[in-house]
Order: C-alpha cells, then sequence, then structure tokens
C-alpha cells in the first residue's frame, strides 16, 4: 500500500472512532438520566458539559501532568546536544515548531510526545534509548514522535482521556444516585401503559451504564492503535528511511519494560512501556503488534 493511501486510510479510521467515542458519552449520559432523573435529554445535557469541562481542563494542563506522571526532567541543547539536534531536524523537515525535549532515567528504550497542539508540544525520550540507537534510529524513532505532533495526535489522546474520565464521572454520579434513592422511573413507570418498552430500555440503560467505562477504555485503545501506524507512515515521510524506524522498533520491542512508566499514559509511548501481554483479541492493547507495524513498514 501506498504511503499516502495508508495515512489516508488510518485518519478516516481515527475520526470513525472518535465520532463513536464522543456518542458513546451522551449515549451513557442520557441512559443515566433516563435511569435516575427520569429525562434523557437532561442526561445528555449533564454529559456534554461535563466532557467538555474535562477537556479543558485536561487540554490546558496536559504536558505538565503527563510529564510529572512520568518523572520526566526538560532539558536544553547543552545538556543533549545530539538529541536537541535530531529533534530539531525532524521539527523543521515536519513544518512544526521546536517542542520542549524531556529525558526520562530509564534503561528501556522509549519515547512519547504530548501537549495541546504543535505551538505547545514536548517529545520525551528515556536515556535507555538514548544508548541503544544510533543516529538513523533516533531519527526514525523521533519522526515518529513529530508526526504525533504534526497529526494533532497528541490533541486527540488528550480529548480522548478528558472523555474516558468523563464517563468514569458520569458512572460514579449514577452510583451514587442509586445509593441516595435515584431511579424514580423504575417505581413510577412499570404499571404504565406500554410498561414493557419502558423496562426493556431501562435494562438497556443500566447495561450500557455499566459497561460505558469498558466500552471507553476499547474505544481509547482503538483509537491509539491507529495513531501508532499513521506515525508510522509518517515518520517515513519525513526521514525517507523506513528501516531506521525498522530496526529501532525490533531492539525496543526486545527491551525489559520501563521501570515507573505511568499506566494511564502508556498509549502515549511508541511502544507498550510496560509490555503486557497481547489479548488473544487485541482489543485491549494500546499498541498494534511491533511485527505488522515492521511488515507495513517494510512494504514502503
Amino acid at each position: 500500500m501506498m504511503l499516502f493511501e495508508q495515512i489516508a486510510r488510518n485518519k478516516r479510521r481515527t475520526v470513525y472512532v472518535m465520532i463513536g467515542f464522543s456518542l458513546l458519552v451522551l449515549f451513557i449520559g442520557g441512559a443515566l438520566g433516563y435511569v435516575f432523573y427520569d429525562s434523557a435529554i437532561s442526561g445528555i445535557v449533564m454529559a456534554a458539559v461535563v466532557a467538555a469541562v474535562y477537556m479543558g481542563l485536561m487540554i490546558s494542563q496536559s504536558t505538565s501532568v503527563v510529564m510529572r506522571m512520568n518523572h520526566a526532567h526538560e532539558v536544553s541543547e547543552a545538556d543533549q546536544p545530539e538529541l536537541w539536534h535530531i529533534v530539531e531536524d525532524m521539527a523543521m523537515v515536519g513544518k512544526v515548531p521546536m517542542p520542549k525535549v524531556y529525558i526520562i532515567d530509564d534503561e528501556s528504550p522509549n519515547a512519547f510526545a504530548t501537549g495541546n497542539d504543535p505551538k505547545h508540544a514536548s517529545v520525551a525520550v528515556t536515556s535507555g534509548i538514548m544508548k541503544r540507537l544510533n543516529r538513523e534510529e533516533l531519527e526514525g524513532v523521533l519522526g515518529h514522535e513529530i508526526s504525533h505532533i504534526r497529526n494533532y495526535d497528541i490533541r486527540l489522546q488528550t480529548i480522548a482521556l478528558a472523555l474516558s474520565a468523563a464517563i468514569s464521572m458520569l458512572v460514579n454520579i449514577g452510583m451514587r444516585s442509586f445509593w441516595w434513592g435515584g431511579g424514580r422511573r423504575r417505581s413510577n413507570n412499570n404499571n404504565s401503559e406500554g410498561g414493557n418498552m419502558q423496562i426493556v430500555l431501562l435494562i438497556a440503560s443500566i447495561v450500557l451504564i455499566i459497561l460505558g467505562p469498558l466500552a471507553a477504555s476499547i474505544a481509547q485503545m482503538a483509537l491509539s492503535r491507529n495513531r501508532e501506524y499513521l506515525a508510522d507512515a509518517s515518520s517515513v515521510e519525513l526521514t525517507r528511511n523506513p528501516q531506521g524506524l525498522i530496526t529501532a522498533l525490533e531492539k525496543i520491542s526486545s527491551s525489559d519494560p520501563m521501570k515507573e512508566a505511568d499506566p494511564t499514559s502508556s498509549a502515549l509511548y511508541i511502544s507498550d512501556p510496560l509490555k503486557r501481554k497481547k489479548g488473544f483479541s487485541h482489543l485491549f492493547d494500546t499498541h498494534p503488534p511491533i511485527e505488522d507495524r515492521i511488515e507495513r513498514l517494510k512494504k514502503m
């Protein structure tokens, strides 16, 4: 498959996942309102407000929060001249502003990018990746991370994290309402005309509220996997050298897990920092299999 065809395909898939993610938030809000407040519309409005608040908070504070959670410290050109110049070169080729550069003191090779937009982006790499990868391989990895910035993946991941947090908040509200005696619809409408349909809708709403966080996790993981494929393809577009990223991924995949990586931000990394075992369905994988990524790169 041609490079630009793969990029276009992954962009379409990402749009579909984000639409589904947003609809899931509204459906859960509607179910919450239907079960506990006798009004699906009120629940949808509440869900929209909660999601907007969470997104505002996450977008304004994402970089500092993520870097603290992963024990990263900012470095300057004088501290890490080689790393700085590779990031600078990739940013120049990618036509994005120079991001801030961070180091994570960990022997396992890995890297990620975060921020709200290209003007407020940051790149973090582990000390281990600086030791194990040569310049060609580092260019492939940092081209991948700059591609996340250029493609606005960093904002998408921030929004996805905020929507997941909003869903958790809505479910917590529902659980508290249950214990506080909510759910008037259950007692008021069971004997009314169309009661069977009311019962079906009630059960469906409760199931949606219970399974909502699970569905949100699956959507978030699917979004992350799509973004990795796109960033791999975009890295090749920047470096014109798929072999650098191929050998980098091979070295990263054969390394030990990171010691203090934050699990909630693991999807940001170029490869799963926790080295979790892949599920048979891949629904909960934060990254596509390295073998699949390498195979796609070999065809470019």
